[in-house]
């Protein structure tokens, strides 16, 4: 970290603002406290009490945020956690966030695996990462995608205090009292499996998942906490069942339909597609411990993902940006913009890791923009990301500099 001042004038840059998708070159941004105070274009005005810097026609654009990673999934064997030390899955994690802060990801959500503590630790300033929304462990039925045994295991061996990403829960009343143990420790929102998915050994991916009134017992609890319901979920039938019954965020959503598009407007809901990981998973996810029955499942989701970004951006569907990344995998990360820029131009896939994703997860105003008022979170590229996508895409060529709080994080400020 490098130490400035309280007060940091950072001048002669081009400020991308991502809600309007526009840029402003010859520009100013005034940081106090880890705030951002003050901004304009021209000549910065003489602050006696800031160190000043010249970015030198670099553009500064808000602190990325990824609102699908698992931080704890150090292998893409998901069920190989139940035998791993807890001390040995947080070193992961911490180096896990790392390297996402190294990338420009600023803030980040874990849906599934991340706890209290992880996200303590990072405030308090143990571990060198992004700002961690987390949600706790994703809650899943006996069968269902949270369920990693193989065949012939029997027991859950659900001990709070060891490793894992997901809860098995059957009936509303399990549900429920789940929710409201992620709720007590402070979850950002509640994950829940709408439908199969890839990772999980016995359970379909067009199947769906946990009952309308496990459903409505999480979404109740939720709401009455003043946090939110997302899901897992891949098909129209598993997305739709979810969002009327009141699941605000959709997670992936490969085989939604028109009648899917249609329901995210009306209810207002998010959608998260990571399509990253497939494509990861595709080229190496055996290699990176994914198990061969989940590997046999990776083409169901993989060629569609692409067709459903496009549906839901032609719609007008509020999308998040989200990776899903496990295990070696995560260093893929910012691949996800290249991929997204096949389909969506480069402001709405920069939208989409700024100011939208910072809707969805609760901190709008907060992150994700240059408005006055907002954490000084923010990235130095050196170049125009509206007009070249990939200089976040290849971030060890784009990204000069990471500041999170106010204070630089990574790389350096001046040329």
């Amino acid at each position: 970290m490098t130490p400035y001042s309280s007060s940091l004038l950072l001048t002669g840059a081009r400020l991308l603002d991502p809600e309007s998708g526009t840029s402003a070159p010859d520009s100013w941004l005034l940081l106090q406290e880890g705030r951002i105070t003050g901004r304009g274009s021209g000549p910065a005005p003489a602050r006696e009490d800031a160190e000043t810097v010249d970015l030198a026609g670099a553009t500064l654009m808000p602190g990325l945020i990824d609102a699908h990673v698992h931080v704890t999934a150090f292998s893409a064997d998901l069920g190989a956690a139940a035998d791993q030390s807890a001390s040995y899955v947080s070193a992961w994690a911490a180096t896990s966030l790392s390297a996402m802060l190294g990338r420009g990801f600023t803030t980040v959500r874990d849906v599934g695996g991340a706890d209290w503590g992880l996200a303590q630790a990072v405030e308090d300033g143990l571990i060198d990462g992004p700002r961690l929304a987390f949600g706790g462990r994703a809650l899943s039925q006996t069968g269902g995608h949270g369920d990693f045994r193989p065949r012939g295991r029997h027991g859950h061996g659900q001990d709070g205090c060891c490793p894992g990403s997901s809860l098995v829960c059957d009936g509303p009343v399990e549900f429920r009292r789940a929710a409201r143990e992620q709720l007590r420790t402070g979850a950002h929102h509640v994950k829940v499996m709408l439908s199969g998915g890839v990772a999980s050994p016995t359970d379909r991916i067009d199947s769906t998942q946990s009952s309308e009134d496990e459903l409505r017992a999480v979404v109740e609890e939720a709401e009455a906490a003043n946090r939110y319901v997302t899901g897992h979920a891949y098909t129209a039938r598993a997305v739709n069942r979810g969002l009327r019954l009141g699941v605000r965020c959709i997670e992936h959503g490969n085989l939604i339909d028109r009648s899917s598009v249609e329901l995210f407007l009306e209810h207002g809901a998010f959608l998260v597609p990571t399509l990253v990981t497939y494509h990861e998973l595709s080229r190496q996810g055996a290699r990176h411990g994914l198990p061969p029955e989940s590997q046999a499942k990776v083409d169901t989701v993989l060629h569609r993902g692409l067709e459903a970004l496009r549906l839901a951006h032609e719609g007008g569907v509020r999308m998040a940006f989200g990776t899903d990344l496990l295990g070696g995998m995560q260093e893929h990360q910012s691949t996800e913009f290249t991929i997204r820029g096949r389909v969506q131009p480069a402001d709405a896939v920069i939208r989409s890791a700024t100011s939208d994703a910072a809707e969805l997860l609760g901190y709008a105003g907060e992150a994700g923009t240059l408005r006055e008022g907002a954490r000084a979170d923010l990235v130095v590229v050196d170049g125009d990301p509206l007009a070249d996508l990939s200089l976040l895409a290849e971030p060890e060529r784009g990204v000069r500099a990471v500041v999170k709080d106010g204070a630089v994080r990574r790389g350096r400020l001046g040329v």
